[in-house]
């Protein structure tokens, strides 16, 4: 259908078209809007696209994107060290940060239990985070994570993988809808499910294998 468009724009629209939320129509606006600009604008887009791989690198303790290693917040001294909220992707943090509500840290996951999709347990962060509580200090991890099918059977699983750890295991109060995810959820909403976390009750199991 656009055959008739040159082939850089075309090639060009293809790789937008890879980002998520972005539909031919749409690719094809960020190319004509980049035409638009000065070289010197285009140029200036390539060095920060190039710099992500670059300059950024992922924090050993906890998994999010950082500049330097260990990041801001795992190396911040006033950061309750006690507390552990846990949480998919790094972009999380930002939105959990907005609230102004929570002083800990954090962990990621890396994801959602999804198998359809190819996310397995042995796909996620589980094994640092295992590693971080066998080291000690941590008495309580918030289960911030998208409140849907995948966000819900990732819970149960790890409610369950954590039996045996002890530590109280709270999960984020039902402000949040069902079927949200967690980015897009608003400042207010959010901060009101982290005020009105509950506990998630574990039972232990007769033998757990970590």
């Amino acid at each position: 259908m656009n055959n008739y468009l040159p082939d850089p724009i075309r090639a060009l629209a293809a790789l937008f078209k890879e980002l998520p939320g972005v539909g031919p129509k749409t690719a094809l606006r960020f190319v004509f809007s980049l035409l638009k600009k000065s070289p010197a604008d285009a140029e200036r887009l390539a060095r920060g696209l190039l710099a992500l791989h670059s300059h950024v690198k992922t924090c050993t303790a906890c998994g999010a994107y950082a500049v330097n290693s260990p990041c801001t917040i795992c190396k911040d001294p006033k950061r309750d060290q006690n507390i552990l909220c846990l949480i998919a992707e790094s972009r999380d943090i930002a939105v959990i940060e907005a609230t102004g509500e929570f002083n800990g840290r954090y962990h990621i996951l890396g994801g959602l239990l999804s198998p359809i999709e190819g996310a397995t347990p042995d796909t996620l962060r589980l094994n640092e985070l295992f590693t971080r509580l066998a080291s000690g200090g941590i008495t309580e991890i918030i289960f911030a994570l998208s409140n849907d099918l995948k966000g819900e059977s990732t819970s149960l699983f790890l409610v369950k993988r954590l039996a045996n750890y002890p530590v109280k295991i709270t999960r984020l109060a039902r402000g949040l809808p069902m079927g949200a995810d967690l980015e897009y959820a608003d400042e207010v909403t959010l901060a009101d499910a982290l005020r009105g976390r509950r506990e998630i009750e574990v039972r232990q199991p007769d033998n757990v294998q970590h």
